[in-house]
């Protein structure tokens, strides 16, 4: 259930002026308008792009356009950001892309494992590029969502509890939190997956509802506390990761100034840089930390990551393109834009 509701497009009032934070050459002028923005958890390396678009937003206009940021479901659950976006319950949200798949099933594909990124710069040009196909706009439209950037998040690895997976068989049995095509993956590997939110993931490890719990290395694993709990992580296995896309109500967004809209545009870069930025930061901090908590580090040999990749690659991505089939979405043809603009990416 939506918490609050608001309305979907902020009223505009014209005020003229300037405000200092910024050269007069990089000031942009335009009415007043506040937005809302929901996320979930707290103040992290995962929320470093929007803050930096809200950032950007109010010292480039000098105030006059304002997007506060609500941490922690104060205006909806994480699951339900996309029904809050159709609403019009806010302007501006992040959600994950497999909490719903039957809700946004184009998105999908870029939560399939393995995919061909590098490092975080391929994938926010994977990203870009994805969200601006045809068939990708229309399905969110839908939902009266425009996809405005991508959370850029890093690969995923599991900290868990029991017995140490130090062989891939060892996953055989274990019920695991992983989500989308990581979910599918470990499957292959005879995992029981799960799509607990991340909100939830601490309690379910705490108490065993899950053994392991897969999140973005290693920002997240701290972010959510799940090192005050768990015994050991993987370090390699590096299955992918999860699409959390940051939309807009598309009425607000067609609402919006242009000037405004081209600003929110020039500050993706910026924030990609931000969120890259956060997340090394982050390791730095993290990797030293989870040592000294004693966790086990979890390393597997190069024959059985082989091996993880021939199982839960191609199969699952052929699963995927066969349901993109049976939908009548260009499964293949998405699939072709992510491998042709990750390879020119990283060119």
């Amino acid at each position: 259930m939506i918490k609050k509701t608001l309305l979907s497009v902020a009223a505009v009032t014209t005020v003229a002026g300037f405000a200092f934070g910024a050269s007069a050459a990089d000031m942009v002028d335009g009415p007043k308008v506040k937005w809302n923005l929901s996320v979930w958890g707290k103040q992290r390396a995962f929320t470093k792009g929007i803050e930096t678009l809200r950032d950007m937003a109010d010292e480039r206009t000098g105030g006059k356009f304002k997007i506060k940021i609500h941490y922690g479901e104060a205006l909806s659950k994480s699951r339900e950001n996309l029904d809050g976006i159709k609403l019009g319950a806010f302007q501006m949200a992040m959600f994950c892309s497999p909490y719903h798949p039957d809700k946004n099933p184009t998105l999908t594909g870029l939560d399939l494992p393995f995919l061909p990124f590098p490092n975080l710069r391929v994938q926010a040009a994977v990203h870009d590029a994805y969200y601006q196909h045809p068939e990708v706009a229309k399905d969110l439209a839908r939902w009266d969502a425009y996809l405005l950037m991508s959370s850029l998040l890093p690969q995923y690895e599991f900290t868990g509890v029991g017995k140490p997976p130090r062989t891939l068989e060892d996953w055989k049995g274990k019920r695991v939190r992983a989500l989308g095509g990581i979910g599918k993956a470990m499957t292959k590997l005879g995992a029981v997956p799960t799509t607990v939110t991340a909100s939830e993931t601490y309690t379910s490890l705490e108490r065993g509802t899950v053994e392991a719990a897969s999140f973005p290395f290693t920002y997240a694993h701290v972010a959510y506390k799940l090192t005050d709990v768990g015994k050991w992580y993987t370090a390699n296995l590096s299955p992918g990761a999860v699409n959390c896309p940051v939309v807009v109500n598309i009425p607000a967004w067609k609402a919006l100034p242009e000037q405004y809209q081209k600003l929110l545009l020039d500050a993706k870069a910026p924030a990609y840089d931000a969120l890259i930025s956060a997340y090394e930061a982050a390791d730095a901090k993290n990797l030293p930390m989870m040592k000294e908590k004693g966790l086990e580090a979890i390393t597997y040999s190069d024959e059985e990551l082989a091996a993880f990749r021939k199982a839960g690659a191609k199969p699952v991505w052929d699963d995927w393109l066969a349901s993109m089939k049976e939908k009548g979405l260009p499964g293949q043809e998405l699939l072709d834009l992510i491998m042709t603009t990750a390879a020119n990416a990283s060119k």
